[in-house]
C-alpha cells in the first residue's frame, strides 16, 4: 500500500483542494518526532492553526494511520507501525528482486551516454558518464519504461587526424604492444608535444583532414585500422565497468548529414542566411540564447549539423517518448541550442528531449588535461583502486586465496568508484578521491555492501546453528523499539526513492537513500540482538534483516554495482 497516495486522497477530499496541490503540500517533518507526514493548513483560511484543528476533528482516520495531531499551522499525521511494517515487510518477502519496481508506463526512453573519441583510451571523466548513463539506463527501466540505451563514436575529425599523423610519422608501422586505446593515446600525446616544438604538424594534420574527408584510400586505409584498435579497446573497458549499448551511431557516417534540416528549416523561415558569408543561423535571441550556426558559407556542416540529423534518426530507429543526453556541463548552451532549433523545425520529439548535465571530475592534484597525457584513463584508474580492495580484503581475510581475493576486489573496486560518482548531484564538480571511495566506513559504496554482506552473515548463522528460516508469519507487534520503526520506515521509502531518481533523472537520490537505509541498519544491528531466545522477537528480526538484504541488492542493482554475499 501506498500509504503517502493514500493519505493524498484523504486530504482531497476533505479539503477540497486540488490533488496536486495537496500532493506539493504533504511534507515529511525534518523531525521524525512530529510524525510522518506534515499537512500545511494555510490554504484552508486565514486562522491556519484554527483550520488545522477543525480538520482533524473531520478527519475519519484509516487503520495504517495511528493519530493525526496539530501542531501550530500544521496537521501532522503518524503512520501505525504495525501496519507499515505488516504490509511493507510482506511486500518485500513476496516481491523480491520486484520490489520497489514500477507498473508499465507503456513509455520508450532513448538514453545516450559515454560518446568517446577513437583517439585515445576512455578517462575519468568518461567513468562519470558511464555510472550515470548506465545507472539512469537500470531506474528508469525498473521504474516502468521500456529503456535503449545508446552510444555516439566520434570517430572522425582534427582530433582523430592528429593521433593518425604522429603514428604515420613515428609508429613505423608497428602493431600495438600495449591494451590497443592506449597504443593509440599516446600517439595523441605525442602528436600534442611534437606540435609545440614545430607549429607546421598543425598544418599537415589539417591537410590529412582533408584526405580523409576526400576518401583518400591510403589515409582511409590508417584511419580504420587505428578506429578498430581503439574500438577494441573501449569495448574492454566497456565489459569491465559493465556499460551496456543497445546501438551506437558512428560520427563518420553522419556528419555530412543534417543539411537537409538546414535547408529545411530555411526554406520555412525560420532560420536565415548571411548575404555575405552564406552561412546559414538559426535566430535564437527571442529565446534568450545566443544565434546558431547551422551550416557554414563552404556548406560544410558543424557538430550541431550533425545532432540535429541524429535525433531525427533515433526518432526513426526508436519512436522515443523520451530522449535522454547523458554529457557534461560544459555542452549546456549546445544542447540549449539544438533543442530550441529541433521546436523551430516542428519537430514533435523536441519537447522530450533532456540533457543530464553533470559536473567535471577533477583529482586532488588538479584538473585533467588529455593533450598533455594527465588524464587518468578509466582502465588504470580500476587497476588503481581494485589494488586498494585487494589489500583491504587480505587485511580482513588471511584464509582465503587468490583467486577470490581478486573476484571480491573487482566488486568492490568498482562499487567503490561508481558509487563515488552517483553519490552526488550530478550538476556538482566533483573531486575523486580512490583512498577516500574505498572505505569501508561512511558513505561509500563498499560501506552499504559490507551492510549487505552482514545481513547475509546473519541469516547464514540463523540458518546453520539455530535451524531458523525466514518466513512472512510473524507477529508484527514485536516491533516496538525505535530502531527497529526506523528501518521499517527506511525500506517503505525505498519505491519513492526509485520514482525520484527516475522522475529528476538524478540517481544520487537512491544512492543517499542506500546510505540512510544501511545506517538505520547499522544502528538496530547493534543496540538489538537478532538472534535470542525470545522466538517471536527472532523471527520477526530475521524478516527485517532479510528485507534490508533484499532492497539494498535491489538498489545496489540499480546502480550498476553487485551485491556480494562475502566481504
Amino acid at each position: 500500500m501506498n500509504f503517502k497516495e493514500e493519505l493524498i486522497q484523504l486530504l482531497t477530499a476533505e479539503t477540497g483542494l486540488a490533488k496536486d496541490e495537496v500532493s506539493i503540500l504533504l511534507a515529511v517533518p525534518p523531525d521524525p518526532r512530529l510524525g510522518d507526514y506534515a499537512f500545511p493548513c494555510f490554504k484552508l483560511g486565514e486562522n491556519a492553526p484554527q483550520e488545522a484543528g477543525k480538520l482533524q476533528e473531520k478527519l475519519k482516520l484509516p487503520p495504517f494511520l495511528r493519530k493525526a495531531e496539530v501542531s501550530g499551522p500544521y496537521l501532522n499525521f503518524f503512520l501505525n507501525q504495525r501496519v507499515l511494517a505488516e504490509e511493507t515487510l510482506n511486500a518485500i518477502y513476496k516481491q523480491a528482486k520486484n520490489y520497489g519496481k514500477g507498473k508499465s508506463t507503456g513509455e520508450r526512453v532513448v538514453v545516450e551516454y559515454c560518446g568517446p573519441n577513437t583517439n585515445k583510451p576512455l578517462h575519468l571523466g568518461h567513468v562519470r558518464n558511464m555510472a550515470l548513463g548506465s545507472s539512469m539506463y537500470k531506474i528508469l527501466q525498473f521504474a516502468g519504461n521500456t529503456v535503449s540505451p545508446v552510444n555516439i563514436i566520434n570517430d572522425r575529425g582534427v582530433h582523430i587526424c592528429q593521433s593518425m599523423l604522429a603514428y604515420m610519422k613515428w609508429g613505423a608501422g608497428k602493431e600495438p604492444d600495449k591494451k590497443s586505446d592506449h597504443f593509440v593515446g599516446d600517439f595523441y600525446v605525442l602528436f600534442s608535444k611534437k606540435a609545440a616544438e614545430d607549429e607546421s604538424l598543425n598544418t599537415e594534420v589539417q591537410e590529412l583532414l582533408i584526405k580523409w574527408e576526400n576518401n583518400d584510400p591510403q589515409t582511409r586505409k590508417i584511419w580504420q585500422k587505428m578506429n578498430e584498435w581503439v574500438l577494441a579497446g573501449h569495448e574492454q573497458t566497456y565489459k569491465r565497468f559493465g556499460a551496456y549499448f543497445e546501438k551506437s551511431y558512428f560520427e563518420s557516417k553522419y556528419y555530412e548529414q543534417g543539411k537537409e534540416l538546414v535547408f529545411e528549416g530555411l526554406k520555412k523561415g525560420v532560420f536565415t542566411q548571411d548575404a555575405k558569408t552564406g552561412s546559414i543561423s538559426a535566430p535564437l535571441k527571442d529565446f534568450n540564447l545566443p544565434d546558431k550556426i547551422l551550416l557554414r558559407g563552404d556548406k560544410t556542416s558543424i557538430y550541431i549539423t550533425q545532432d540535429m540529423h541524429l535525433a531525427t534518426l533515433r526518432y526513426k530507429d526508436f519512436k522515443f517518448d523520451r530522449m535522454l543526453y547523458v554529457v557534461a556541463s560544459e555542452q549546456k548552451l549546445h544542447f540549449q541550442q539544438l533543442f530550441k532549433v529541433l521546436e523551430l523545425l516542428g519537430k514533435k520529439y523536441a519537447k522530450d528531449m533532456y540533457h543530464l548535465s553533470y559536473g567535471m571530475v577533477h583529482l586532488p592534484s588538479g584538473r585533467m588535461k588529455s593533450r598533455e597525457g594527465t588524464v587518468i584513463d578509466a582502465d588504470d584508474i580500476m587497476d588503481e583502486v581494485a589494488v586498494l580492495a585487494e589489500k583491504e580484503i587480505k587485511a580482513r581475510h588471511q584464509d582465503i586465496d587468490g583467486e577470490e581475493v581478486q573476484r571480491r576486489a573487482k566488486i568492490i573496486s568498482l562499487a567503490a568508484i561508481k558509487f563515488f560518482m552517483l553519490q552526488t548531484d550530478p550538476v556538482k564538480d566533483i573531486v575523486f578521491n580512490p583512498e577516500e571511495s574505498m572505505s569501508f566506513e561512511g558513505e561509500t559504496g563498499p560501506y552499504i555492501q559490507y551492510t549487505h554482506a552482514r545481513a547475509h552473515s546473519i541469516l547464514r548463522k540463523a540458518r546453520t546453528e539455530y535451524q531458523l528460516q525466514v518466513a512472512p508469519h510473524v507477529n508484527f507487534e514485536t516491533f516496538n523499539l525505535a530502531e527497529e520503526s526506523a528501518v521499517v520506515k527506511k525500506l517503505y521509502e525505498f519505491p519513492e526513492a526509485i520514482v525520484k531518481a527516475a522522475e529528476t533523472y538524478k540517481p544520487h537520490h537512491l544512492a543517499q537513500y542506500l546510505i540512510g537505509l544501511s545506517q538505520a541498519f547499522n544502528e538496530f544491528y547493534h543496540k538489538c540482538p537478532v538472534l535470542s531466545e525470545e522466538k517471536n522477537i527472532t523471527k520477526a528480526r530475521l524478516l527485517l534483516v532479510d528485507s534490508v538484504r533484499q532492497v539494498l541488492e535491489n538498489g545496489l542493482n540499480l546502480l550498476g554495482i553487485e551485491a556480494p554475499e562475502k566481504m
